[in-house]
């Protein structure tokens, strides 16, 4: 007991010194606020370097505070202050800038506002609360004297991580800080998925990536029984249930039942992969990763790329690249239309030996009688992006999303991919911008035209004046020049004719 008192003590020292330095030692104070009555409003600060708290836990470990992002950017943070790691973000995907005049208020609801205009950055949802308290769990919750339960809270709107003792369960999801990646709990799995592009109206799909089916093992999952969740326990492990009591599935770390006991966390990180760690007091400890083989994560080589196991070396689907490196996973309204790539169409063609989806088996598949077939499959359907046939076993597995998380195999292997034009999504994401250029390229023209005319009616007004002048004093006019208006030809309409096609092509 006194070895464990004394690590909280150390804990809370640390956390406390790491305070200061986050905030450079300003308003300090502030931190010390344990609950958020009605009527409470605290400004951002832009002076504070790192973190502005507002409201810490009994402990002193967590804080929630105004976090800076990427230098530049703000966002509202639940802190584990002795690593300074976010457990919990209230905006990350559209945080606001820095130097907003950001205030946060309470009223029964917690609302970030931007003072300058007045508009509503973040909130949560209506709620009658009495009070705002962020628990010893890193949970914040909103708490009404008239509930016995929580009328809102941070753990049921998670960001990137999961911490121990917090239900993630199928009506939210996990999200990599950039978006570009999901966990989500199906009837009786868990899964991850690399999320659409933005602006893909609906014509690309989440892509699953990996999945872990419950083994009910201890305890079966009924169809209707409810959703699944999924917690971190402190054992350390994954546990999956319907109801309480016994897991219907343990996915275990590598220090389960090993008598650790520490904070846990589990984080869907800016790479794809889906990991637990575990706080030793100094420091986040891995504990388990759930991809281990780099060629089976959509990061380690991207899209219309092949990654070569176990080296993880990456080659291009197709010889020619759009830019640097292989092409990106475009985003439109569809692919139908005509074929042709260079030629107008609205994708190209590749065609590649020796390859295969390391997500096959997650991937819906049919029987094609040959490779023709089930390129045929996918040629005549608009939400195909790629097919890849199987001449050992006649199946045809057909993606719809761009290609990528394709690997190398043997050359029964066939793959078929549509790749968008360049042209293409060049003049759907320009057609907008290429209008406003050819309008402002004939405004100049009309402009240009315009002044030229006046220059040349005073000019001849002037050489008329200057005729007059010297048929009464006889003099010659070989001598005398319009001035700066001799130049006026340079100023062609053929030349104002090529801006205008430049700005066209």
């Amino acid at each position: 007991m006194a070895m464990a008192g004394g690590r909280i003590v150390t804990m809370c020292m640390a956390a406390a010194a790491l305070l200061v330095s986050l905030t450079g030692g300003a308003g300090v104070a502030a931190a010390s606020a344990k609950e958020l009555r009605q009527g409470f409003s605290a400004a951002h600060d832009t002076s504070y370097s790192h973190f502005q708290p507002v409201l810490t836990d009994p402990t002193g470990v967590f804080a929630l505070g105004f976090l800076r992002v990427n230098s530049t950017t703000l966002d509202l943070a639940v802190l584990h202050l002795p690593s300074a790691f976010p457990l919990w973000r209230a905006m990350p995907d559209r945080p606001a800038p820095w130097s907003a005049a950001a205030s946060l208020s309470f009223n029964g609801s917690l609302v970030l506002t931007d003072g300058a205009t007045n508009q509503v950055i973040w909130s949560t949802a209506a709620a009658a609360g009495d009070r705002a308290v962020l628990l010893n769990t890193s949970n914040l919750q909103i708490q009404s004297s008239g509930s016995p339960v929580a009328v809102w809270q941070s753990f049921d709107y998670p960001s990137d991580t999961i911490v121990q003792g917090q239900n993630l369960t199928s009506s939210a999801a996990l999200h990599s800080i950039d978006q570009r990646f999901a966990m989500r709990l199906g009837s009786n799995y868990f899964a991850l998925y690399v999320e659409p592009p933005p602006l893909s109206s609906g014509s690309v799909a989440a892509a699953m990536y990996s999945k872990h089916t419950a083994l009910e093992a201890k305890a079966r999952i009924v169809a209707g029984g409810g959703p699944i969740y999924v917690r971190v326990e402190p054992d350390g492990y994954l546990g999956m249930y319907q109801k309480e009591g016994a897991p219907a599935d343990v996915m275990s770390f590598d220090t389960f039942n090993h008598g650790v006991r520490a904070l846990r966390r589990m984080t869907l990180e800016p790479d794809g992969n889906l990991r637990a760690y575990y706080w030793d007091g100094s420091r986040w400890v891995l504990d388990y990763t759930t991809i281990t083989d780099s060629c089976e994560l959509p990061t380690t080589c991207g899209a219309y790329s092949v990654c070569v196991p176990p080296s993880g070396r990456c080659a291009c689907l197709a010889n020619a690249t759009d830019g640097p490196g292989c092409a990106a996973p475009s985003v439109g309204s569809g692919l139908c239309g005509t074929t042709g790539g260079e030629v107008g169409g609205l994708y190209s063609e590749v065609r590649r030996h020796g390859v295969e989806p390391a997500n096959k088996e997650l991937l819906g598949f049919e029987h094609a009688p040959s490779a023709g077939d089930c390129e045929a499959l996918c040629a005549r359907n608009c939400s195909c992006w790629g097919a890849v046939y199987s001449n050992g076993t006649g199946y045809c597995y057909l993606m719809d999303y761009p290609a990528q998380l394709m690997v190398a195999a043997d050359e029964k292997k066939l793959g078929y991919f549509k790749v968008r034009s360049v042209g293409e999504a060049a003049a759907r994401g320009g057609r907008a911008t290429g209008v406003k250029a050819a309008l402002l390229a004939v405004g100049v023209a009309v402009v240009a035209a315009a002044a030229a005319f006046g220059a040349y009616r005073v000019w001849d007004r002037r050489r008329r004046a200057a005729a007059e002048t010297r048929q009464h004093l006889g003099a010659d006019g070989d001598g005398l020049s319009p001035g700066p208006y001799k130049n006026l030809g340079s100023f062609s309409s053929v030349e104002l004719s090529s801006s205008f096609n430049s700005l066209r092509r």
